[in-house]
């Protein structure tokens, strides 16, 4: 009978040596990719427990969870986020070095995805977690493996919970360059991961600006005007109440056309309904399930506007959203970018979720009629575009380094595609 080793020996003698598309200068003429597997490249081990019920933010042991590889990690674990009173006799601990793959999932394609290279020493590392140990460079091949996402999907067993073995990682084919050029290849994706990491805090930060500002921009409870104004506006006062009847008007039309159709989400108001939403329009025997919102009006969910549900299309055409909506627009005396900003802001959901109706929780509303009873206070026609202008120019510059961090994904995806061999199969 044939031993493991020699079924591996065979199947690395059957691969063929591989070039990646694009190689660094000092190893263009360096000898092709070695075909090996997995398993060749070191040892494997489970973790062992740190269950739910033995963590506490004062415990002694810092600890990695299976959970944690797709929640809280990103390729490299710098820092821990839990702590385990289990008796550390019972667990088992990193060198400094290892490469975590999770063993249970939901998603096939998200086990290798999710791998992450732990350099740490003497952290505990839960069960459920594959551990590899490699005299390789591990933070090129837990990039590697992220490469491999697809191959390690094939091999994830189970229905409703999925399981990946290690058993069934470690025949799967991978290549093997020189040890400087694993290690040039992990310096690099690393720095870009280093840039994107960057730019992810320059959003949070831009976000958590304008959060401020409209906390400043806008009368706290039971005062009559912002804390913040702008220099022209310091001494006009506070400002006035007015009902929302005054101003707002509701709009009951249904489509006559085939539009977009479009929803009400509470993050971002009223957006596509799907990412190809030119290809989601509505039919027109549909017509009575949706409502026609217009340039400027707005969209109000009454069961969800407790969190935030009320949003102003900023689109330049005609869309449709559920009849269940109410939808409304502003007469000319307010600006309509403004009250989509005072509307969806923190102070005015805590107003509506203290005004919602209903025993049950889930079930509580806001009536579109009583709504329509509020008084709230507003400021001049020329402080209301001041604030709008505002915060739309901070938007843009959110939007901007969104994109930003978007061009760096897309940046190392293509460089991931690139810097490493597509030629593994599972034959």
């Amino acid at each position: 009978m044939s031993s493991k080793n020699d079924i591996t020996a065979r199947k690395e003698e059957a691969m063929p040596a591989l070039v990646p598309k694009l190689r660094f200068p000092e190893f263009r003429e360096a000898d092709a990719w070695e075909p090996t597997t997995i398993g060749a490249l070191g040892r494997f081990y489970y973790g062992k427990s740190a269950p739910k019920w033995s963590l506490a933010e004062d415990a002694p042991t810092p600890c990695v969870r299976y959970g944690e590889l797709y929640t809280k990690f990103g390729p490299v674990i710098t820092e821990t986020y839990s702590r385990t009173n289990t008796a550390p006799e019972t667990l088992r601990f990193s060198k400094g070095g290892e490469i975590l793959i999770p063993r249970v999932g939901e998603k096939p394609e998200d086990f290798g995805k999710c791998c992450a290279y732990l350099p740490l020493k003497g952290i505990a590392i839960g069960e459920m977690i594959s551990v590899l140990e490699t005299r390789q460079h591990p933070l090129f091949y837990t990039y590697y493996f992220r490469n491999l996402h697809r191959q390690f999907a094939k091999v994830v067993e189970g229905q409703n919970v999925k399981n990946l073995y290690f058993a069934e990682l470690e025949p799967l084919p991978i290549h093997r360059p020189s040890l400087p050029e694993q290690q040039k290849i992990a310096e690099c994706l690393s720095s870009v991961d280093e840039l994107m990491a960057a730019q992810a805090r320059k959003v949070d930060a831009l976000k958590t600006h304008k959060k401020g500002l409209m906390q400043q921009l806008f009368p706290r409870e039971g005062e009559t005007q912002p804390r913040l104004r702008f220099p022209e506006f310091r001494d006009a006062g506070a400002w006035s109440k007015r009902k929302l009847s005054n101003f707002l008007t509701e709009r009951s039309q249904f489509p006559e056309n085939k539009v977009p159709l479009y929803s009400l989400t509470i993050e971002d108001g009223v957006t596509p309904k799907t990412e190809r939403y030119e290809r989601a329009f509505l039919v027109n025997d549909e017509a009575e399930a949706y409502k026609l919102v217009l340039p400027n009006d707005f969209a109000f969910n009454p069961m969800n506007l407790r969190f935030g549900a009320i949003g102003r299309h900023s689109g330049t055409e005609a869309v449709a959203v559920s009849k269940y909506y109410n939808i409304f627009y502003c007469d000319n005396s307010v600006d309509s970018r403004f009250c989509d900003i005072y509307f969806r802001s923190d102070a005015m959901v805590r107003f509506y979720d203290t005004m919602a109706i209903g025993s049950l929780i889930e079930k509580r509303r806001v009536h579109f009629s009583d709504f329509l009873k509020f008084n709230i206070r507003f400021p001049s026609s020329l402080e209301q575009q001041r604030i709008a202008d505002c915060i739309a120019s901070l938007d843009t510059l959110i939007t901007a380094t969104i994109q930003e961090l978007e061009a760096l994904k897309i940046h190392k995806k293509g460089l991931m595609q690139q810097l490493f061999p597509q030629g593994e199969t599972l034959s």
